[in-house]
């Protein structure tokens, strides 16, 4: 198997201040793009199965169809990495990270204006689907761009430390989502369930606006720009990187199935099972954003860990604190109690924020400027079509199968020991 040579175009120093720059742009633009996404799938599992979806039989039918369109937008992700990673690696990744804003906005906004299954029939769902689509191809771009213009500026010594902030931009895009879900869902009465959801999702043409000012003040990548300026752009550079360093490729796929996984299950399904037994709905969203809060800033210093120590042994400990954490996770989330549900959440999401944390730097070093979009991309989101979109969905119908948590628990522990598997057999990539 022929390996591609993964490494760092050389770069002038960064200044500090113009690290702040990037970071801080980087952070906002993620945030909020990130926002579009999760905002959806934390209304899925709360009111859009009643909405789009109504339930005949089990009340877990409709929220199982709201699951699935969500592992639509999953499933179209791989093509969005394909799209935007080409034109990443051809245009530049400013270029790509403008194009999977305009069209995650857009998308977001639209899915506000929806009309119900009880105005429009089997339509509703159609559009709901073919906009979650637009949704997933446009995240499919957003993580490798979004990662490659903090990666690519950062120095080699602190590329652990630097790239963990488009992590952390993700994480708190999904509390940004929740927080307005929770102001939407104080409406009196029925309001939330109605039409006081819609509010969030059209709130996204306030954040397009804003994210596309701050897109367009980010400067491209200097690896980008060295590396096209002396050596050219590939023409097909995900041909390319299949063909020079497929390993690294499968490399980033097997990474992922603990982070993505195994973490939609703490995170989406989370919210799904917490009601199941009898969690009231504002203690989960509550600690969900506790959690992510947490999550986003362990990100960081998980980050700074793996410069010190090394990617593979920060991002393994991640990986075997998530399969000992599972079972413990459900037991919590059994008892109903807010402290204990907390607790359980938080705990998850310490175990995912090892693995994000240090994922940016890792995915950016298995592969060279050239082809580094395309193979970032592919490899994060055939994991996401696989593991990240079927998960909470397969837990839904586990659930609602056996009426038991074990099946869930042992579907999380095998997600989780894939990870380890591919861990025991990468090799580290941080620069000595």
């Amino acid at each position: 198997m022929t390996q591609q040579v993964a490494s760092q175009a050389p770069t002038p120093p960064a200044t500090r201040s113009s690290m702040r720059r990037i970071v801080a742009a980087s952070l906002a633009g993620n945030t909020l793009e990130w926002y579009d996404f999760f905002l959806y799938t934390t209304a899925a599992a709360m009111v859009l199965g009643d909405v789009f979806f109504p339930a005949h039989g089990s009340p877990l039918l409709g929220t199982i169809a709201a699951l699935a369109t969500h592992a639509v937008g999953f499933a179209a992700r791989p093509l969005g990495g394909i799209l935007f990673g080409h034109i990443g690696d051809r245009r530049g990744r400013r270029t790509a990270l403008m194009a999977t804003l305009s069209l995650m906005g857009v998308a977001t906004f639209c899915m506000g204006l929806l009309p119900s299954y009880d105005t429009a029939g089997i339509a509703s769902p159609i559009l709901l689907v073919l906009l979650r689509v637009l949704q997933g191809v446009a995240a499919g771009g957003e993580w490798g761009g979004g990662t490659l213009i903090l990666s690519e500026n950062a120095p080699p010594h602190r590329r652990g430390f630097f790239s963990s902030f488009s992590s952390s931009g993700l994480g708190l895009g999904y509390v940004l989502a929740a927080l307005a879900l929770i102001g939407a869902e104080q409406l009196a009465g029925d309001a939330f369930a109605t039409w006081g959801w819609r509010l969030p999702f059209l709130a996204s043409a306030v954040i397009f606006v804003v994210g596309l000012y701050i897109r367009r003040h980010v400067a491209e990548t200097a690896s980008f720009e060295e590396t096209s300026q002396e050596e050219g752009v590939v023409r097909a550079p995900l041909i390319e990187v299949l063909r020079t360093n497929p390993r690294g490729v499968l490399t980033a796929v097997g990474l992922r199935f603990a982070e993505n996984g195994a973490g939609y299950i703490f995170l989406s399904f989370s919210l799904v099972y917490g009601r199941h037994v009898g969690v009231s709905t504002d203690v989960l969203l509550w600690g969900v954003v506790v959690a992510m809060a947490v999550d986003s800033g362990l990100m960081v210093f998980f980050g700074h860990l793996s410069d010190r120590l090394g990617r593979r042994p920060v991002y393994l400990g991640g990986a075997v604190a998530m399969v000992l954490w599972t079972v413990p996770f459900f037991l919590l989330m059994n008892t109903a109690s807010a402290p204990a549900v907390w607790l359980a959440l938080i705990g998850g999401h310490i175990t995912i924020a090892a693995m994000t944390g240090v994922q940016p730097a890792y995915f950016s070093e298995l592969f060279s400027t050239e082809t580094r979009y395309s193979g970032m991309a592919i490899g994060h989101e055939l994991a996401s079509a696989v593991a990240g979109g079927l998960s909470p969905v397969v837990a839904a119908v586990l659930l609602d199968s056996y009426g038991s948590f074990w099946p869930v628990a042992a579907l999380t522990i095998g997600l989780a020991l894939v990870t380890v598997v591919t861990l025991v057999v990468a090799r580290e990539t941080r620069p000595a």
